[in-house]
């Protein structure tokens, strides 16, 4: 059987570093009481706050009612709110409070702290090269997704010819 040596394979190794990161910071989140499903959705939002409820469940891969359930308890302690939006009465719109402004600005903080552990060794110059060249693979990827999804699938071309 042919095995193919995954030590150097790029995928596994940013799986690899992105699960440990998350762990990392896992472990300083818990001091706060802030489970990883709350980090997460706090931290999307703190990057593109008002965003809509389906938005955020796309971009975090969650199904709505999770989300929703998960939304309900962070609005009971005050971290977000939802509100109508103007364009769309169904959609609602997640916003952060002003209430959670402290532990934004420690989970920024403990970031900050992970990366830099993270980075350990590694040269200023060596930091922006990795930036630069993740910043390439997330435009190559994502533009291979856009022109995916604008494809036909094959099972969509195969099912149109039958009922032909």
């Amino acid at each position: 059987m042919f095995r193919e040596d995954l030590s150097r394979n790029f995928g596994i190794i940013l799986h690899d570093v992105a699960r440990l990161l998350r762990l990392s910071y896992d472990r300083r989140m818990r001091a706060l009481g802030l489970t990883r499903s709350q980090w997460w959705v706090l931290t999307h939002l703190y990057r593109n706050d008002g965003v809509t409820q389906s938005e955020l469940a796309q971009v975090l891969e969650i199904d709505k009612p999770s989300l929703g359930r998960l939304l309900d308890r962070m609005e009971t302690n005050g971290w977000v709110t939802r509100e109508e939006d103007a364009k769309d009465r169904r959609a609602k719109r997640v916003l952060l409070t002003q209430e959670v402004g402290p532990a934004m600005k420690t989970m920024r903080a403990a970031a900050a702290e992970t990366r830099k552990e993270a980075l350990f060794e590694i040269s200023e110059r060596e930091q922006e090269q990795f930036v630069d060249t993740l910043l390439k693979l997330k435009a190559n990827l994502a533009s291979l997704e856009n022109r995916t999804s604008c494809e036909e699938s094959p099972l969509e071309k195969t099912t149109e010819s039958v009922g032909q």
